[in-house]
């Protein structure tokens, strides 16, 4: 029965990960640096240590650590989700929760199957599925890590007061442990956080068209992006399973070799060779499609997540302020409370004339960094891509010309 340590597994990606994250920051260039210096994996949860280095003066100190769980980061989004003050800046979207049971399930399948395959057999695909846990592991802290560098580059955010305890107080947020008047109230949160498309396209156009046009792109764009993603997803694990079919083609030609004595034996030794060599470079496309395709579509989903929940608090404040027009009107028709009146609609009006202003700049560098983004990962992709065909190319023509010689 095969049994996987997490710690074990996972000490050499933590060992690579504290060497990466040792090198100087340039502090006259970025006065708050945030990265994940180590991570450790665990039954139930992954902790992260957080390292900052800074020169703000509210901050205790210039450079420091603290351990912080998955719920700690949500705790941290969801108080900047909560802030009026924020209300027309594009939150960066949490870190997804780290989920390592597919692959769990995976090692515990291959465990029960160990005696139906070949020793070579097992160990090959043994080290595929950690080789993939492992990976999976490193995502995950890649995107926590993201999550506080974002914070941490945009010059609003990352002066919050909330963000300054997560980064420098030692001890344990405490964030699990709600009552059940928070719970609810969290789940009413957590509805508005999943902003529905009806109900972002409901109502009166925008007067502005900038905002209606924007509206209307991020709904289209959140529903194609994640349909790409699912397509994506089904594409990278037919590769997959693509080199786990190759393990074996390429275990039962070798066992061949080793038991036949005619002059097949080099034919088949070199066959399985050969497959060894296509399912690694299986292996090697599925991965750079998964880093380079399939997870910059989930990043961008979120991104869509977010800039339609920035839109959605516009929308709300945008109703507050006709409320206020309307009361106004009201007081004005009666001749009563008509102060008391024009200044709740002066406030509305503010309000929403500075919500509005943010999220403009907001939602137009968020275009210009997404479209930097994709075209980075698709150049990046398209070059891994031809490298592994030109490689699958050489790797077939060469095989054939040998066999043909034999």
């Amino acid at each position: 029965m095969m049994d996987i340590d997490d710690q074990n597994l996972l000490e050499d990606s933590s060992e690579k990960k504290r060497s990466d994250s040792s090198h100087t920051v340039d502090l006259h260039e970025n006065l708050l640096a945030v990265d994940i210096s180590d991570a450790l994996s665990e039954r139930e949860k992954v902790k992260f240590t957080v390292h900052t280095k800074t020169e703000l003066k509210d901050f205790q100190g210039t450079e420091f650590s603290v351990t912080r769980d998955h719920e700690e980061f949500i705790w941290l989004h969801d108080r900047y989700v909560e802030n009026e003050e924020y209300a027309g800046i594009v939150i960066p979207p949490p870190p997804p929760k780290p989920d390592f049971d597919a692959s769990r399930e995976k090692l515990q399948k291959l465990s029960e199957g160990e005696g139906t395959m070949t020793k070579e057999e097992f160990q090959k695909m043994k080290q595929e599925l950690e080789a993939e846990y492992l990976a999976t592991f490193k995502k995950t802290v890649a995107m926590h890590e993201v999550f506080l560098t974002r914070l941490a580059a945009h010059p609003v955010l990352r002066n919050d007061h909330n963000y300054r305890v997560f980064l420098e107080y030692k001890e344990d947020l405490s964030v699990r442990g709600r009552n059940t008047k928070d719970f609810f109230k969290g789940i009413a949160k957590g509805i508005a956080k999943g902003v529905d498309e009806k109900v972002l396209l409901s109502g009166q156009k925008d007067v502005d068209e900038y905002f209606e046009s924007e509206k209307k792109f991020y709904v289209n764009f959140h529903a194609r992006i994640k349909d790409g993603a699912q397509k994506c997803e089904r594409m990278t694990a037919m590769h997959k399973k693509m080199a786990d079919v190759m393990i074996k083609i390429s275990s039962g030609l070798g066992a061949l070799g080793t038991s036949e004595e005619s002059k097949l034996a080099p034919i088949f030794n070199k066959s399985a060779e050969t497959f060894e060599k296509l399912r690694k470079l299986e292996g090697r496309m599925a991965t750079d499609e998964d880093l380079k395709l399939a997870d910059l579509l989930k990043y961008h989903m979120r991104d869509a997540e977010a800039a339609k929940g920035l839109l959605y608090r516009r929308m709300r404040c945008l109703a507050n302020l006709e409320t206020a027009n309307k009361n106004l009107d009201k007081a004005r028709a009666k001749n009563k409370d008509v102060a008391n009146a024009t200044t709740n609609q002066q406030d509305a009006s503010e309000k929403f004339e500075m919500l509005s202003d943010t999220a403009k700049t907001e939602l137009s560098d968020l275009r210009k960094k997404k479209v930097a983004h994709f075209k980075k990962n698709l150049v990046e992709l398209s070059d891994l891509e031809l490298k592994h065909a030109k490689a699958q190319v050489t790797l077939l023509t060469n095989a054939v010309n040998l066999l043909r010689e034999m």
